[in-house]
């Protein structure tokens, strides 16, 4: 039998971290000590939410009293999420997904003691062994519970799953009932309930992006254009039936960065562009949702590229100056992702399709050589935004665009010219201040770049925009 341990560690930060089963966090709690003892914060929601912890809102809180070492119980997948800790011991804890899909049979296993917390998604099976005597085992699960509620078992020495048990099951204390359990094979896998996401904006270029991709990520999604919600009327907003939605994406917007100058585009800049946002993150605090607003860089005079995340509002226009006031909007609720991009490109009209139609036609226009960023396709930041959602990234704002060296429009259409057989000379490069002189246009952003360091620790990485333009104009070329 294991030995009595108490060497945890003290004034650790609270952190966390991932594990190979898609949703089962590890926390690091911190524990004061001094000579009478020691004291932490077991569960502290606004902390560990900051820190990407699912806000799983518990209602029930359980404590398993284990007098003797090598007790063992398990593997038990229940219909709730849970939050695992020790109040006192030591126990090894072993994890199990048994929810249908790739990672179906993925085994995770961790020593828990005081300073270690493991939140648990539902349907993953859990399983722990006592290590020290006296153990106090405690979970906060966020459904009550009901002798009607169906669980999954997973038998404890399942060879598929092959579990290293610190004390071997023959020497364990195990209830006849847990030994009884069925092998991974006879084990039917539990389909997990899938998120519901309402996308705005869902005709626009990003929109048919995520329509296409939420699906394959296991979302449940329902776009929706101005016909459909009015996401600028308060009234058509608290009227709509939230009941079945977890996540808003919200994908719409008033692009027209010199209509938005005009006095009939000016209000409806702000109308879509900042009342809209602002009436779905109040919709999102109240019925308690995961808001995805969509920015842009023209919320920055272009000075101070790259730009990050925490660089304050600096717009130059009606349209920056109305991007600005939603993000204002969307920072307040409380779940939210801010994600900041640039040069969109996707399905519909963009300025590489309108190159494409130049040189398909033997254009010689004339392009602005000192407006510097990055191009950012569709797919990727659709895919960006998916990963935010599934990986449980901490709430708050993202930049996110394709990577590679910045160009300019000018690079971009010589670029697009030559990947298309013309002849790249026929772009003739010109100044922004020449090439506005005497028309009705907004002032711009002369550097757009938007620093990637923030997203690309999340660990994803935006492919190349010369590769993207590449391939976007091979996919254009193929529907031609």
């Amino acid at each position: 039998m294991a030995e009595a341990s108490a060497n945890f560690q003290y004034s650790t930060p609270l952190g966390i971290s991932t594990t190979p089963i898609p949703g089962v966090l590890v926390l690091n709690l911190t524990v004061h000590a001094d000579n009478r003892g020691w004291f932490k914060e077991n569960w502290q929601r606004a902390k560990m939410l900051q820190l990407g912890m699912p806000d799983f809102k518990p209602v029930q809180n359980n404590i398993s009293f284990n007098k003797e070492i090598g007790v063992t119980r398990g593997i038990h997948a229940e219909p709730w999420d849970k939050f695992i800790s020790v109040a006192t011991g030591r126990v090894f804890g072993a994890w199990v997904d048994l929810r249908e899909g790739p990672t179906f049979g993925t085994v995770f296993t961790r020593i828990i003691d005081p300073n270690i917390a493991v939140y648990v998604p539902h349907s993953v099976g859990n399983a722990y062994q006592t290590l020290e005597p006296e153990t106090a085992y405690t979970y906060l699960v966020n459904a009550h519970w009901s002798p009607r509620a169906k669980y999954t078992f997973l038998n404890l020495a399942d060879e598929t799953v092959g579990i290293q048990w610190p004390i071997p099951l023959s020497d364990a204390i195990l209830s006849e009932k847990d030994k009884g359990h069925p092998r991974l094979a006879d084990v039917k896998p539990l389909v997990p309930k899938r998120k519901r996401v309402l996308v705005t904006g869902s005709g626009g270029q990003l929109g048919r992006a995520l329509l296409d991709q939420l699906p394959q990520a296991d979302f449940d999604v329902v776009g929706v254009d101005l016909k459909e919600l009015n996401i600028a009327d308060p009234t058509q907003v608290a009227a709509f039936d939230w009941s079945s939605i977890d996540i808003i994406i919200n994908a719409a917007a008033w692009t027209n960065v010199d209509g938005a100058e005009s006095p009939e585009g000016r209000p409806a800049a702000w109308a879509a562009n900042a009342t809209g946002p602002a009436n779905l993150a109040r919709a999102a605090a109240e019925h308690d949702l995961t808001l995805v607003h969509v920015s842009s860089e023209y919320t920055f005079d272009g000075t101070k590229a790259p730009h990050t995340e925490s660089e304050p509002p600096s717009p130059l226009g009606v349209y920056g100056q109305s991007k600005a006031g939603g993000d204002a909007a969307v920072a307040a609720c409380p779940k939210h992702f801010l994600v900041r991009t640039s040069w969109v490109v996707g399905d519909g009209h963009n300025f590489v399709r309108t190159m494409a139609g130049l040189a398909a036609n033997s254009g010689r226009p004339h392009v602005v050589d000192d407006q510097i960023g990055r191009l950012t396709f569709t797919p990727d930041l659709a895919a960006g935004i998916i990963h935010l959602l599934t990986t449980h990234q901490r709430w708050g704002t993202y930049n996110l665009s394709n990577e590679g060296d910045p160009m300019s429009w000018a690079e971009v259409a010589r670029n697009v010219y030559e990947l298309t057989g013309h002849d790249p000379q026929a772009v003739t490069p010109v100044r922004t201040a020449e090439y506005f002189a005497h028309k009705d246009a907004a002032p711009r952003p002369l550097d757009s770049t938007l620093d990637l360091s923030k997203i690309e620790a999340t660990g994803y990485h935006p492919v190349e925009a010369k590769t993207r333009l590449q391939e976007y104009l091979k996919a254009m070329k193929g529907h031609a």
